[in-house]
């Protein structure tokens, strides 16, 4: 079913004006707002009830718009390009060591941030339109199960977030996590891929 235009305009100017939205991802329903915006990442960690020192995972609607959140060598980026090009049957996020154009209050202790390019179109023309990364967090409290679909999510959550994306609300596929990489800098200056989740 193809989404509408008034839900994601509506969504687009929510994040817009600071707001915070649940949204469809291509994993599961996530508690989403301006990355670049603090004070709507605050109210993404208190919805959640989550202790702000745990990162959070940016979205980006493109391969290309990497490059204005990583810092990493061009034949660097080539191999992640390529990667994301070869397995893109499943959604991936990457841990990337060195980050830039990313608010400090989502960068990790060491400095790095999850980032994963978006194949769903939805989600996709969210970053699109908005021109920054989307947070992307799951639906839930922390430490409770993650929804696995729209109709799962708790009351709660959905009652306390600005806007409720309707695109995929009848989907009850089961969703699939995403892969969670961690591209880490060796001291013999090669970058290396570590699985941290599959």
């Amino acid at each position: 079913m193809p989404y509408s235009l008034d839900d994601l305009e509506r969504a687009v100017g929510v994040l817009r004006d600071g707001g915070v939205i649940l949204y469809p991802t291509d994993t599961i329903w996530g508690i989403g707002c301006d990355a670049t915006n603090e004070d709507a990442v605050r109210r993404v960690f208190e919805i959640k009830q989550r202790d702000d020192s745990k990162a959070l995972i940016l979205l980006t609607d493109r391969t290309e718009r990497l490059r204005e959140y990583v810092d990493m060598p061009e034949e660097v980026f080539d191999s992640v390009t390529a990667f994301l090009q070869e397995n893109g049957d499943k959604p991936t996020t990457i841990i990337y060591p060195h980050v830039k154009n990313i608010p400090f209050f989502l960068r990790a202790i060491d400095g790095s941030a999850g980032i994963r390019v978006t194949q769903e179109v939805f989600s996709g023309e969210l970053c699109a339109r908005l021109g920054r990364p989307l947070v992307s967090t799951s639906a839930n409290v922390s430490g409770q199960k993650s929804p696995q679909c729209f109709a799962e999510i708790d009351k709660q959550i959905v009652s306390r977030a600005d806007y409720v994306c309707r695109y995929r609300q009848g989907d009850t596929t089961r969703a699939e996590a995403s892969r969670i990489l961690r591209l880490d800098l060796r001291d013999d200056g090669e970058y290396v891929f570590t699985i941290i989740r599959d």
